[in-house]
């Protein structure tokens, strides 16, 4: 399934630099996603063969926690940034009206929760007096 990001030419240098997401699904991309979903099915007989492949690697599939600890930390890190840039950021109208909703929620519930505090007190004053 190709990807509308992918900016390849048609004489295959693969060296352009792919567009950053707009964070917009096309139709044709969530089609292509429900019929594909169907067709990844997998048999019983080629599970069993992807594990006997994996059994025979070795030593180095045991081996993915060793090494040095500052190429792990600065691996994690490029990986930090790298998901960072695919985050598409809120602007500076939609922060405002995500916060307003957020902050109405809390005082609702606050409100709610006290009320149902005051209740209960008054219930329990009534009945144990």
């Amino acid at each position: 399934m190709s990807d509308e990001r992918d900016t390849r030419h048609e004489d295959g240098d693969d060296t352009a630099a792919v567009a950053r997401p707009s964070g917009k699904r096309s139709a044709r991309r969530t089609r292509a996603a429900s019929s594909s979903a169907v067709a990844t099915i997998e048999r019983p007989s080629d599970s069993a063969k992807a594990t006997t492949k994996q059994s025979g690697k070795g030593k180095k599939a045991g081996q993915s926690g060793t090494g040095n600890p500052f190429k792990r930390l600065m691996k994690f890190l490029k990986e930090v940034i790298a998901e960072l840039r695919k985050v598409i950021w809120p602007n500076r109208k939609q922060m405002v009206t995500y916060t307003s909703v957020v902050l109405v929620f809390v005082i609702f519930i606050i409100s709610y929760i006290s009320g149902l505090d005051l209740a209960f007190i008054k219930g329990v004053n009534w009945l144990f007096g």
